[in-house]
């Protein structure tokens, strides 16, 4: 990386600096846990995507997969654990207590699949 500087009117050297445009997407709870990870387990790692200005992308990054593999687990635990729209009608407070258990269950997938790797 090469810096370059513009001579002003008042006959001193200024850095042209440039923002990068700043990644477009959502970074929910998800991403930050990945950045926290990062920052405390993989220091050196964080480090430079910080430096680099990826560490942003990344999150959105991580955010979307964790949303994605959220969609993909809740269905297939909620049929194991019988949360069905007719014990939803029957027990409300069950069915709740149900999926209520496969999100968490869902979120511990996903720590270990995805946010911890």
């Amino acid at each position: 990386m090469t810096l370059t500087y513009t001579k002003k009117e008042d006959g001193l050297l200024y850095p042209d600096l440039e923002l990068k445009e700043a990644p477009k997407g959502y970074i929910g709870k998800y991403g930050v846990m990945r950045a926290d990870y990062l920052e405390q387990h993989r220091k050196s790692r964080y480090t430079a995507m910080m430096m680099t200005g990826e560490i942003n992308q990344h999150m959105i990054d991580i955010q979307k997969q964790a949303e994605e593999r959220m969609d993909e687990l809740m269905p297939e635990l909620m049929k194991i654990a019988g949360a069905t729209e007719e014990l939803k009608a029957a027990d409300q407070m069950k069915w709740v207590g149900l999926v209520n258990n496969c999100k968490q269950q869902a979120e511990e997938i996903i720590k270990e699949e995805i946010i911890y790797s």
